[in-house]
């Protein structure tokens, strides 16, 4: 028996959780800016969110913000007995200026302010107990003060309507309030929401539905949820720009009307909504409607070309094929085959028998075929017939002129099927290939390529009677690929794996690049390497941030690319597994891991944006950040040289990021690649002028703006033109300084130089008077020794002289008697001639010009010493030996040995030291 499964299909949700915003569950209302930027009345203080940052601003006494309003280039809040409005700096940071602090002793107690309405220059702040005017002119307040405080308040082009409980519903009027109706309904239910129509006004009440005012006349609009409306607490709607509305209730999420009160979609938890409790609702200026929940904040693209089905339950499962057939819509997942009726709201119901893992669906013969884990199935209407079971089935291609065979990819080959008596069943395995066939395509000549992703491609000839193969042939290039895969479009055979895109030329057999769709996987964009072909003969291509499809060019041979700018990351899709199906002329749906999502391709324009720097932050090294002014050229010091800059393109479009480029001109040369990250920093930037330019690509589109900030990083104190000046002039004092100092240095050098010339020319001079000296002492030495050799000589004679006198004597006295007194006379002259006394003094006086006070110093030393004994020292100085010495005293030579010991004896020498050592050294 089958299950039923709803199946609306709806547009994208994105969820922000209050993890991602960073502030209370709780947004109580809602505005937009001429910048597109969206801010919040929340628990925690006023919330921004530009597109890609959201910034939190708590309000000075930490108050629960209840309402918000931009007006101009202002955003006033109101929140617990104070109410006042918001400036953006200079920083693009919001700063908080209270009007209420000027009233303050007539706000009332407890009073909280729920709502703002702006009409002419009048701005109205309402609480639950009265209505405060303020006059942007004239600064000045007026109160309204009904009696019955005031429930709540809308604006409209021409007036200002409130509610009073059990009064009705009242206009102000040259600044009283005056009744506009107090019909029982409106006396008795509380007013949602005042919306102007052709012929009067509609009122949303909150447990009644909607009701049309055309003068006094109440009347009922009646909708396509009334019923639910009574049971259902509306908190709060919104008229949508194309004449729908918006209702949000504290219980079922969000009812979507026509204008004409037909449901849209009604969108609660169970259908994507982060929560049933809706607060508030605002449609923005791309006709996103955002919904402030009980918990957190979700905005619907409402106007999107993209609408999802998501399965929360878990029953549908991953979708893993799709196709249309007798207006039915197949869905094929990992649970089994689910059908409805084409373009309906009505439930998904399972098909019996097809429990499990749906791989394919197959049109063919006016018969749907379904590849599936557990073989092959037909189907027709909803239910299903097995005519294979022997192996899963992948997928199915017709057998060129053959209309009635069929080929299908196997778990463990390729089988034919054949229509025989009106029936498909299963003819044959082809033998002699048993790889699995997940993809494969065959050509007129019954060429069959094989892409298997772990081994890479075959190519095998089948026999005419389809029966078997005799061998097949397995290609080195290209390679095999994780997700590749392999399809036959435009009659050529193409295979895509993480290397590129590859086209097999028929004539030698050989797959060749394709550059065209190679370069879609470029820049590390490759995904998946799956390939398909719809029925309008495009085929389709998955990488990182885009879908891809080529069509034939009807002008050439050439292949014209579309892209749509929706990234795998949101389309939650199977990678390797992704499958999209043409289900109506422009419409196609993409299967996805928790349902599937509907495109349409004639939808896909979107607006013009333009980008922003929202938040340009600078940094000293390990410094907390510091916000500067945006609009004017930065100035900042050289040790702040570490500079954030954000930007956002403020967009909500769940499925479409906006991808950024930046160029910081004195920095680098080329813009940076594409990405979706919207901040850079950047550290340590050298003294100079800056440029930063960032642009955005939003939907494969460059924006036409580009937006700059230039700003200059200071050089320090110590490189500035002052200090540069300083340091120039102290260069020329030091130059000064140095050269004196050289001067100086040189000069005593110079002067020391002299000095020590003349000490050199000094002991030049003494060294040549010490040489004058040398040679005169030379000179004096050498006359000593002449005149010692002319003592000795003359002592020789001396000596000699008395030798033979002495002879002469000895010989005269051996002479006979009778001559005796000739010759006593002859010895008495000898005698005369020989005495010592004489030759002592003459040679006395030459020893003392020879060796001056020698004598006098040896007397000196020795004053025992006798003449004799001075004599024989003289001798002795001489060096004369004891042979020479005894003439000199006419004694022998015994005697002069005598003499000499006498000598030592008085002298005191002791015996080691030599005697006449010792007189020559005196």
């Amino acid at each position: 028996m089958g299950f039923l499964l709803f199946s609306q299909e709806f547009p994208p949700i994105i969820k922000y959780s209050s993890a991602v915003y960073g502030a209370g569950n709780q947004s109580w209302m809602i505005a937009q800016d001429n910048q597109n930027f969206l801010y919040f009345a929340n628990n925690d203080g006023l919330l921004e969110y530009n597109g890609t940052n959201w910034q939190l601003y708590p309000t000075p006494d930490e108050t629960i913000i209840r309402s918000v309003k931009v007006i101009g280039n202002k955003v006033f809040t109101g929140c617990y007995m104070n109410f006042g409005y918001w400036t953006r700096q200079t920083n693009g940071k919001l700063k908080y200026t209270s009007l209420s602090d000027t009233i303050k002793n007539k706000i009332l107690d407890d009073e909280q302010f729920w709502n703002i309405l702006q009409y002419d220059h009048w701005i109205l702040f309402q609480s639950l107990n009265r209505i405060y005017i303020y006059d942007t002119k004239t600064g000045k307040f007026k109160i309204i003060a009904p009696k019955n405080g005031v429930v709540k308040s809308f604006a409209h082009k021409n007036a200002i309507y409130f509610q009073t409980l059990k009064e009705g519903l009242f206009e102000i009027e040259s600044g009283k309030e005056k009744l506009v109706s107090d019909d029982p309904i409106l006396k008795k239910y509380i007013i949602v929401n005042v919306f102007t129509s052709e012929n009067g006004l509609m009122i949303q009440t909150q447990l009644d539905g909607i009701y049309k005012l055309e003068g006094n006349t109440l009347t009922r609009f009646s909708t396509d949820v009334d019923a639910a409306l009574k049971s259902n607490f509306v908190y709060s709607s919104q008229l949508l720009q194309d004449g729908s509305f918006a209702l949000g209730t504290v219980s079922s999420g969000i009812y979507i009307l026509s204008s004409t009160g037909k449901l849209k979609y009604h969108i609660s938890q169970s259908k994507g909504l982060s929560n049933n409790t809706v607060l508030s609702l605002f449609e923005d200026k791309d006709q996103n409607l955002w919904a402030g929940l009980d918990n957190g904040i979700n905005c619907i693209n409402i106007q999107s070309p993209v609408h999802s089905f998501t399965d929360d339950t878990g029953v549908l499962g991953t979708v893993y094929a799709s196709a249309t057939f007798n207006g039915l819509l197949y869905i094929g997942t990992n649970q089994g085959l689910f059908c409805k009726p084409v373009q309906s709201n009505t439930e998904f119901k399972f098909i019996n028998g097809t429990k499990g893992q749906v791989w394919s669906l197959f049109v063919y013969d006016n018969t749907l075929f379904c590849g599936h884990d557990s073989g092959t199935f037909i189907v027709n209407n909803d239910s299903a017939k097995s005519i294979f079971s022997s192996s899963g089935t992948w997928k199915f291609e017709a057998v060129p002129n053959s209309k009635y065979q069929l080929l299908q990819g196997n778990y463990y080959g390729i089988s034919v099927l054949e229509k025989v008596n009106n029936q498909w069943v299963f003819k044959n395995k082809i033998k002699g290939f048993d790889y699995s066939s997940r993809y494969f395509e065959i050509t007129k000549d019954l060429d069959v390529y094989v892409s298997h992703e772990y081994k890479g491609i075959f190519r095998l000839k089948i026999d005419k009677t389809l029966s078997g193969t005799n061998g097949f042939y397995t290609y080195k290039s290209p390679q095999k690929g994780k997700n590749a895969s392999l399809v036959k479009f435009n009659n050529a055979i193409y295979y895509a794996y993480k290397g590129g895109i590859f086209k097999l030329n028929q004539n030698t057999k050989l797959f060749e690049k394709d550059n065209l769709l190679s370069s879609i996987f470029e820049k590390d964009e490759y995904t998946s390497g799956k390939l398909i072909v719809d029925n309008s003969n495009k085929i389709w291509l998955f990488s990182k941030n885009y879908i891809h499809y080529f069509s034939a060019s009807k002008l050439s041979n050439q292949l014209k690319q579309n892209v749509i700018p929706i990234p795998s990351s949101l389309t939650n899709s199977m990678l390797g597994y992704e499958n999209i199906t043409q289900i109506s002329k422009s419409t196609y749906l993409i299967g996805t891991t928790d349902g599937y999502y509907t495109l349409n391709i004639d939808d896909l324009s979107f607006k013009n944006y333009s980008v922003l720097i929202t938040d340009i932050t600078v940094n000293r090294q390990n410094e907390i950040l510091k916000n500067v002014a945006i609009q004017s050229e930065g100035s900042f010091h050289s040790n702040e040289n570490n500079i954030t800059l954000n930007y956002t393109v403020p967009e909500y479009n769940k499925y479409i990021n906006s991808e950024y480029q930046y160029l910081l001109e004195g920095f680098q040369n080329e813009w940076s690649e594409w990405s979706t990250k919207a901040t850079v920093n950047f550290k340590n930037l050298s003294p100079g002028k800056y440029t930063f330019r960032v642009r955005a690509k939003y939907a494969n589109t460059i924006l036409q703006n580009t937006a700059t900030y230039t700003f200059v990083i200071l050089k320090p104190w110590y490189l500035t033109n002052l200090a540069c000046f300083v340091y120039f002039l102290l260069i020329l004092v030091l130059a000064y300084f140095i050269n004196k100092a050289y001067r100086n240095f040189y000069q005593k050098q110079k002067e020391k130089l002299i000095e020590e010339n003349n000490l050199l020319l000094e002991i030049k001079e003494l060294e040549n008077e010490q040489q004058l000296m040398k040679l005169r002492n030379e000179q004096l030495s050498q006359d000593v020794d002449n005149k010692n050799r002319e003592l000795a000589v003359s002592t020789m004679s001396l000596n000699s002289k008395n030798e033979l006198l002495a002879f002469i004597k000895e010989d005269l006295k051996k002479t006979t008697q009778n001559d005796s007194n000739n010759i006593k006379s002859v010895i008495s002259t000898i005698n005369k001639n020989i005495t010592e006394e004489d030759s002592w003094n003459v040679f006395k006086e030459a020893f003392d010009n020879a060796d001056k006070d020698f004598l006098k110093r040896i007397k000196q030393l020795h004053p025992l010493l006798t003449p004799n004994d001075l004599r024989l020292c003289a001798y002795l100085r001489l060096n004369l030996s004891s042979k020479e010495i005894a003439p000199l005293f006419n004694i022998s030579v015994r005697s002069v040995e005598i003499k000499r010991y006498r000598l030592r004896k008085k002298m005191d020498l002791q015996h080691e030291i030599g005697l006449v050592e010792y007189i020559l050294a005196v």
